[in-house]
């Protein structure tokens, strides 16, 4: 009974040696002998003790890496601090391995490198606008490098682009300027407009008395009530002000002026009409 106890002991410590449980979203390379034997795949799996060895068990999964701030010079030679962020995930598993001895660090610096050169390339006002040609421009150059270590740059996120003091103040009062003369420009087209509607509804009240007058003769009576209904507006409006000077204006002799003004703009216009009467 002893050799069979000790047989069924033996191929008891056998499972439970090769037996190996990898989770989901990782994978593990094995070696044999001291060479790459084969990968490891989620789920259950065995191995030949003492002979097989896990090197390596890693996440699929997409990873988070912090680029810490890096002084980086655009090309018209302002100096600002970039903080990224940096995701990936590994395609390959053998080559992140084999390929490359410290993977993160490798990434660190090839990151920090190739954002160096994208930016000097661009001036300041380049790099705040055109972000998302910037960020496939990087996902481009880093993806084209990082392929031989078998992982993948899936995105590159610029968190924040800190200007110098000097320049930050520059930029803050010219984006005020630009403010304020947007602010007059429309001030005077509002001013400019109104002006018109006045014109316009001052040549509309003309022609509606004009009309009148032609059509009615005895409305005369009641333009002299709303000339003399307007100055004593106006001599009230004035007296509101403690600095302004009150000139009293007799208004049957001003609505008399007026009115001759009306007739005369009156006769001009059906002198007008005759002559082109005439003409046809």
């Amino acid at each position: 009974m002893e050799p069979i106890i000790f047989i069924v002991l033996v191929l008891i410590g056998y499972a439970l040696g090769s037996a190996k449980l990898i989770n989901q979203g990782n994978e593990a390379l094995v070696e044999r002998l001291g060479q790459f034997h084969r990968k490891l795949k989620p789920g259950l799996n065995f191995i030949v003790p003492f002979v097989d060895q896990i090197v390596m068990e890693d996440t699929t999964r997409e990873q988070i890496l912090d680029i810490k701030p890096q002084n980086v010079i655009t090309q018209d030679n302002i100096s600002v601090e970039v903080d990224a962020i940096l995701y990936w995930r590994i395609k390959d598993i053998e080559k992140s391995f084999y390929a490359i001895e410290d993977l993160q660090g490798a990434l660190i610096q090839v990151t920090t490198t190739t954002l160096r050169e994208i930016i000097a390339q661009n001036t300041l006002e380049q790099t705040n606008v055109s972000r998302v040609e910037m960020h496939s421009t990087l996902l481009f150059e880093l993806n084209s490098i990082t392929i031989d270590w078998g992982v993948e740059i899936l995105r590159l996120d610029l968190q924040r682009i800190t200007l110098p003091e000097s320049v930050r103040k520059s930029r803050e009062e010219q984006q005020a300027a630009e403010i304020k003369k947007r602010a007059l420009i429309t001030e005077a087209e509002g001013e400019k407009e109104a002006a018109i509607k006045k014109a316009e509804g001052t040549m509309a009240s003309v022609q509606i008395i004009s009309q009148a007058l032609r059509s009615n003769p005895d409305s005369r009576d009641i333009l002299r009530y709303l000339v003399a209904q307007d100055y004593v507006d106006a001599s009230q409006k004035l007296g509101e002000s403690s600095n302004a000077k009150i000139v009293f204006v007799d208004p049957a002799n001003s609505s008399e002026m007026f009115q001759e003004l009306i007739a005369e703009s009156v006769n001009k216009e059906d002198n007008g009409k005759k002559h082109e009467n005439g003409n046809t």
